[in-house]
Formats: C-alpha cells, structure tokens, sequence
C-alpha cells in the first residue's frame, strides 16, 4: 500500500516514508520509533555525515538496532534486521562501529550485546566451515542407486545442522563455547552416522559402521550376560564410530564420550527421540529451532546451508578461514605443520593439555606427601579438603554458567586443573628448598589463600585452553561467560591474592605455552589495572599501613626505585607470607632482594625491630608503575609524538596521582587515570589535544575496552563518561597539582621506570607482523624444547572477522578523531567549557582537526618499528 507522504501507517507522522515502512516491517514500538529517528537526525547533523547520507537504510537500521537494545524493546531478531536493510552481518559491525563515532551513541549496553552477537556469529561460522568439510569427507557425493534420492547430501546436511543447532542451543547457556559446541557437533554426526545406510559412507566412517553390525550380538555374552543385545549394540557403536571421528578431529575420545552421555542423550529424550528409532521429520526439529531463534532474537543460523549473504563473512575473513598460515620462524616447531582452522586449533591445544597432564596424577605424589610430612602442622587433610569442596563448587557453577547438562564436563575440567596444581605445588617447593635450603614449609603449605590461589591459577590455565572462541588470534584472548576473572568470583578469591602467585607459577611449569604465559601475563595485567583497585580489596589496607608505618612520608614504592631494574628474586612464599613474618638477618643482602621462608628463621626474634615493609605491595607497585608508564608511552607515540618534552611531565603527574591519590583509583581504571593526565597537562601547556582524540587513539590499543571511556565511576554507584570525570572528580582533587606544571618552577620529574626484558622469557625486541597493524611477535626464548612441553599453535591460528572489526584495513594505526562527543553538541569544545574563536567556522575547526591527525599519521608511518622497547605487548 502507498504510503502517505508525511507519515506512516502508525500515524505518527515520525520520519521519511522509508524510515516508517522500515519500522512497520521490524514491529518496531512508537518509542523505539521516535529515538530512532532523532539518533538518525544527529548523525546526519555531523560534518562528513554524507556516507550515513548515502546509506540511509543501514544507518536507519542501525539507530533502530541501537534504540531497540537500550530501550529493552527488541520486536524483531537480528537477522530480520539484516535482512530488512540488506546488509551482512560483518558489514552491519563495521558499519555500527563507524556509527559510534561518540561516548553518547552507542552505550555500553549495546556494546555488549555486540559483543555477544560477534562471538556467536564467529563460533557458528567456524563450526559451519568445519560441519562442511567434515560431511564431505564422511559421505559420498553420489551414492550407488540403492540409496533413495531422499537421502541427498542436502537434505543429509540440513537435517544434521538443524539438530545440531537445536542440540546446541538446548544444552548450551553459554553461546560461544566453540569446544563444547563442536564436541557436540561430533555427537550428532555419529548419532546420524549410525543410521546412516553403508553404501552412503566413506572410509573409515563404512567400516565402523559395518564392523558393528556384523559383530556386535556376537560379543554379547563377552561384555556381561545381563545386558540386551540391543544395549551392547549400541555402545559398541558408539565407541566405534566416535572414535573414528575423534581420531580424525583430533579430539579426545572420553571428552566427547562424556558429552554424548551427559548432555546429547539428554538432548534426544528432550525432544522425545528414542534412541534406536531415529529422528523426527527435519520440519518438526525447524520449528522446535524457529522457538529457539525467536526466543534469543539473534541470528537465524539455519540460513548458513543456504550460504546466505547476510552470514558470509567478508573476503579477507574467508581467506583467512581456509587457508593453512605460513610459520613466522621456520626453525620453531619443525613439527607441527597442520591446516589451523580455529576449531583444529583449539582441539590441538587441549590434547596438547591432556598429553602434559595424563602423567600427573589426582593426588599428591609422594614427593608431595614428603614435603607434607616435614611441616610442623601436616597440611594434607586440609589441602585434600579443599580440592574436593572447591570441587563442588566448581562444578556446581560451571553447570550454572554453562549449561545444567554440562556439569560432569565441569568435573572434567577442574580434575586437569587438580593435576596441574599439585604438579605446580611440587615444583614450586622443590625451587624453594633448593632457594632456601630447608624443607619445612609448615606456614606456607598451611596459608589457606596460597593454595586457593595456586589452585585457581592451575584451573584458569585449563579454563583458557578450552576456552578458545573462533575470533582468538596472536595470544591475545577474547572474552567468555568462562573468561577471568570468572574463577575469583567461583573460588571467592581477591585479584590481588591471586596476582601473588602468577609469575612463580609460569617459572614453576616449564610445559605452559607461550600462549598461556601470555594469557596469565594478561590477567596479571588486568588485575594491576583495575580488579586489585575494586573496594574490598586488600591492597587498600597494605597501603593504608604502608602509610602509617612512619607516618605519611612512606610510599608504597619509593620512586628513586623506578628506574632500577625490575630484577628480583621473590617468589609466591615471599609474597603470600609477607608482611607477617620475621625479617631476615640483616646480612649484605639488599633489603628488597634478600628474603627467605618463615619456616627457616629463629623461632626469637629481636622485640625492637619495625615490622617488615609489604614485600608484595612493593612488587606489585613497581609492575603497576611499570604497566602504566608503557601504556603512557604508547599512547603518546600515537599522540604527541611532536611534544617529546611532554611525557616526562604527563608521567610525572600519572605517577604522582597512584602514589598520593591511589583513591582515585578505587573502582577505576588504570588507563581512566593515564588519560585524564594526558589530558590535563596538555590543557595546562596550551597543547590542543581534545579529548575525542584521546578516546579515539585509546580504542585502537589492544586489550582495551569501549567501557572504560564511557562509563566511569563518578560518586557512589553513579558513573558518566570520562570527560565527566575528569572535570567532576579528577580536575577538583588535582588542580593545584596540575597547575604547577604551568609555572616556572614545575614539580620534579618522576623517573621514568626501568623497561626490562619480560620476566616471562620473552625477547624485548618484538617482530612486527606484516601488515598487522601495530601487532608485534616476540620470538620466544626458552630453556626447553616445544617438544618437551605444549606445542603452541598461536602464530597459526588464522584471524577471523572480529580481528578484522576491531582494527580498520590502514596500515598506519593513527587515530581517526571522533566526530562528535557530548561537548560538541552543547557548543563546548573542551572539557573544561571552553570554546572555539566565535570567527572561526566549525568546516575550518575540522579541517584543522584532520590536518592535525594527517601530520600525526605521516610522523607515525616513518617512526613506525622504532618504539618496539615499549610495547606493551613483551
């Protein structure tokens, strides 16, 4: 029907005729309608705005998609709105992400459900490349003539897919579990296998199946006369045909065994499947999917059999998903030659696990129960106790995030976790004795904390291997439902206890691969940005008596240290027994270096001694000054690499500001605090450096997060973005600081911290990846052979199209200013309210702007490769 010109069906008159046939055609609420179309009116507001000009439609789709979300009024799934505006799924997120060109379009609510529906899409993908392949090696193209034309491949594919997304989304809460998900996946293709007439079959698959039939009732008697023959029958097929399946997948047979037990049997009674009489019409398993779908409103994932263009993925994403990529280093890892798609990249990784740990046992060897039986007080009742509530525990809430079904698989994991621990445990005191020369670890092996933190670490090794999603590449993990910090929260475990044992256990487990260094290095880094600074965390405390043990003139690291090198020799005892214990004899041993084990002192300790400064605040300030100065340094490269003589100032105001307002930092972010600095001192030295240009360079970063810009804690449970809180929060408390550095006699510069070799062995001259946009390799160095330990199939784990989202296809990584941010919109220019020359045209300011960004790109492009000293990423 025509639509009347100044308005729509709805009678609301809101919009272009277009506009209103698009929101009919979505169901779409008259709010949802209203925002949507003032969002759109903004954007098209902004200078440069033709291209939301040029694609009305998507832009109209994408202020709804926004709206919809914020609004909690979602009346059409992601894939009708794909549809509806003609656009794919990986050109929508692009789409979105140059959309969100301010703190105030795009929330972070909308944030994570982007995120959300990014990773699905990248672990259906993956499974459905991987689903392919796999069908075509296991059935013929064109079977003999006795097979029906009913048994086609493509109603054989569409009939296994659709059970496979019905199974997945029944048994699974957790959405990009990519191992579970093709484990699963293997599952339905045996269960489908065995019903499945021979003649259709290749080898292997025919003989396994073949081999059952004709053998089975014979070995009846064999596996036990009270089973039926039908009973046996089917668990012979079961083990014959999966672990045909798991050998060629590399999978590991009990895993996927466990998961046809717990979970998919399950599955087939849920949907009232009997198992020996086959499925239902591919129809009735559609529509019990279609439920699913609707339900979820995300994406219609049925349509990948119709290689549907909404879910292709762009061209560089596909290249990348079937090709087998090139080693960096062709004298590492002369072994390890496979095609790394991400699902065989993710098997080969666990088996590498299971390898290492299949010889380590569930119990303490008797090493362990040695160094149990030196203690004063025998810690082996209550570890053992521990294990085991921890254990339930675990299980229990793995179950709860994964999937009621998926318990025993749970059980699984944390068991590897269990076996990693005591390994670690043991290798760990033999360093000590060894270091020490004692055997006694009654007060270590007694601290309740060091082992829920051992433990937590052993398990988190394991959550992480298995918890690969199909967008993970170059080491750096993305984030799951599974992903730290979610075993602290499971284990009521503070960041801050858990980041004592980090390093000793990297030194202590030669076999961890430079992906899991790398992995525990991140959440080292995590916990220094922000999880140790939440309210409740002990660190408070330890600097609080830092601070009073002589008064306010003690620091909770001296900054005459920063520029010594970060060498010590602490390990986890040193850092779990500290502050409560007996100082060493004063030897010539450097106060920071020389520690030693409790257990190894005289039991009479002189009354007059101070008690000992916190051995693991010290370390840990000095990692956190070091984290946070080479983020400074990176993110003044990108920025003000003209204003050398800035970043000593910037650093010393940074440092100053965690060393005398670390209450600044309590429920805040370590990157909220680097770029109000940045900012501050530039405003201070008449630098123009707009925040948008901050913001825009900062989400470029790896590791960073859209939240930590746009929603900051202001006051109590009140949060704003970060130019909120530079002027509400950050401007008030250091104001007289800040305006110091406008005088003639500034305060004196900090030293800039020692950047040393990682402590994770990894060479401080990292390799830039070609056409990697600002990604660096660094060469692993190591004592031992891969072939001692874990095979690491990192650098051939091809990057799927979340990679190609998060950084554009320019080679140079300077950023692109924002368009518009909050104080544009009200005329302000600046934080502080300040505006632009009333005779200078807002195309002249822009042009301004562009110019700046343009001379900032062509400085980096030829200083690009010579700040390799300060990645971060070592």
């Amino acid at each position: 029907a025509p639509i009347p010109a100044g308005g729509g069906t709805s009678g609301s008159g809101i919009g272009e005729a277009d506009f209103v046939v698009l929101c009919d055609a979505l169901k779409v609420s008259e709010g949802v309608r209203e925002r949507a179309w003032k969002t759109y009116e903004t954007l098209s507001a902004v200078d440069g705005a033709i291209a939301y000009n040029k694609k009305k439609k998507e832009t109209w789709g994408v202020c709804i998609f926004i709206v919809a979300i914020d609004l909690d009024e979602m009346t059409f799934t992601f894939t009708e709105l794909l549809k509806s505006i003609s656009i794919s799924v990986c050109t929508f997120f692009q789409f979105l992400k140059e959309v969100d060109v301010n703190m105030d379009t795009v929330s972070t609510k909308v944030d994570s459900t982007v995120s959300r529906l990014k990773k699905k899409y990248d672990v259906l993908l993956a499974l459905y490349h991987k689903f392919e392949r796999t069908c075509g090696l296991i059935y013929l193209e064109q079977p003999s003539s006795e097979i029906s034309a009913e048994l086609s491949s493509l109603l054989v594919l569409k009939n296994y897919w659709i059970t496979f997304l019905l199974a997945k989304g029944k048994v699974l809460q957790v959405e990009d579990d990519l191992v579970i998900s093709f484990q699963l996946l293997l599952c339905v293709l045996d269960y489908f296998i065995k019903l499945s007439p021979p003649a259709m079959l290749k080898e292997p698959y025919k003989s396994a199946v073949t081999a059952v039939t004709v053998n089975a009732p014979a070995r009846t008697p064999r596996r036990g006369q009270n089973r039926s023959t039908r009973t046996s029958k089917q668990i012979d097929t079961d083990t014959k045909v999966i672990e045909v399946l798991c050998k060629e997948h590399d999978c590991n047979l009990d895993e996927v065994k466990n998961v046809y037990f717990t979970s998919f049997i399950p599955f087939l009674n849920s949907v009232g499947i009997v198992a020996s009489n086959g499925l239902p019409e591919v129809e009735v398993l559609s529509k019990q999917y279609d439920e699913l779908y609707l339900n979820n409103k995300d994406i219609d994932a049925r349509l990948f059999l119709d290689h549907d263009e909404t879910l292709q993925p762009d061209v560089i994403a596909r290249s990348q998903l079937e090709r087998t990529p090139l080693k960096n280093n062709p004298d590492e890892e002369l072994n390890l030659i496979l095609p790394q798609t991400p699902v065989r990249a993710a098997m080969n990784n666990i088996q590498q696990l299971i390898m290492i740990l299949n010889s380590a046992t569930d119990k303490p060897s008797d090493t362990l129960i040695m160094y149990f039986n030196n203690c004063t007080v025998n810690p082996k009742d209550s570890i053992l106790k521990r294990v085991e509530s921890l254990g339930h525990i675990f299980k229990n809430k793995f179950a709860e995030a994964v999937g009621q079904g998926c318990a025993e698989i749970g059980s699984q994991r944390y068991k590897l976790g269990v076996r990693l621990y005591y390994r670690v445990m043991e290798s760990m005191l033999k360093s000590e004795e060894e270091r020490l020369s004692v055997q006694n670890f009654s007060k270590l092996l007694n601290d309740n904390i060091f082992h829920t933190s051992l433990l937590a670490c052993a398990v988190e090794v394991v959550m992480a291997t298995y918890g690969r999603n199909a967008s993970q590449s170059d080491g750096t993990s993305a984030e799951t439902d599974l992903s730290f910090p979610w075993i602290l929260n499971v284990f009521d475990l503070k960041a801050f206890d858990f980041y004592k044992v980090i390093e000793s256990f990297i030194k202590a487990e030669p076999s961890l691969t430079r992906e899991m260094i790398k992995h525990l290095e991140r959440c080292e880094h995590r916990i220094m940005e922000s999880l140790a600074w939440q309210s409740g965390s002990p660190l408070f405390d330890l600097i609080k008596q830092s601070k009073e043990r002589e008064g306010q003139t003690d620091q909770p690291e001296p900054t005459s240290t920063l520029n010594l090198p970060l060498q010590h020799n602490h390990t986890a005892a040193d850092l779990y027994l500290s502050p409560v214990r007996s100082p060493k004899k004063k030897a010539s041993v450097p106060p920071l270096s020389g520690t030693s084990n409790p257990d190894a002192q005289p039991t009479a300790t002189p009354q007059t001694q101070k008690p000992q400064k916190s051995t693991s605040l010290s370390l840990f300030y000095k990692k956190v000054y070091l984290l946070a100065y080479l983020r400074l340094h990176t993110l003044f490269f990108r920025l003000l690499s003209e204003h050398p003589d800035l970043e000593p100032l910037i650093w010393t105001l940074f440092q100053h500001t965690l060393q005398n307002e670390y209450e600044l930092m309590r429920d805040r972010h370590l990157d909220q605090i680097m770029m109000c600095s940045m900012y501050g001192i530039c405003k201070v030295k008449n630098v123009d450096l707009r925040f948008k240009i901050i913001v825009s360079a900062y989400k470029e970063l790896p590791n960073t997060n859209q939240e930590t810009f746009k929603r900051v804690l202001i006051r109590e449970e009140q949060y704003d973005s970060i130019i909120v809180f530079y002027n509400l929060v950050f401007m008030q408390k250091l104001k007289t600081n800040i305006l110091q550095y406008a005088s003639n006699r500034p305060p004196t510069l900090s030293p800039i911290p020692h950047i040393p070799r990682s402590p994770y062995q990894f060479s401080n001259s990292p390799r830039r990846v070609p056409a990697g946009n600002n990604i660096y390799i660094s060469p692993l160095k190591s004592p031992y052979k891969f072939s001692d330990g874990f095979q690491s199939p990192t650098k051939m784990t091809p990057r799927s199209s979340d990679c190609q989202l998060k950084r554009s296809a320019e080679v140079s990584a300077a950023p692109k200013p924002l368009k518009r941010l909050r104080f544009d919109i009200e005329g302000q220019d600046e934080a502080d309210g300040s505006k632009h020359l009333p005779q200078e045209s807002k195309f002249q300011q822009k042009l301004a702007e562009m110019t700046s960004t343009r001379t900032r790109m062509q400085k980096q492009k030829l200083n690009d490769g010579n700040d390799t000293s300060a990645s971060e990423e070592k």
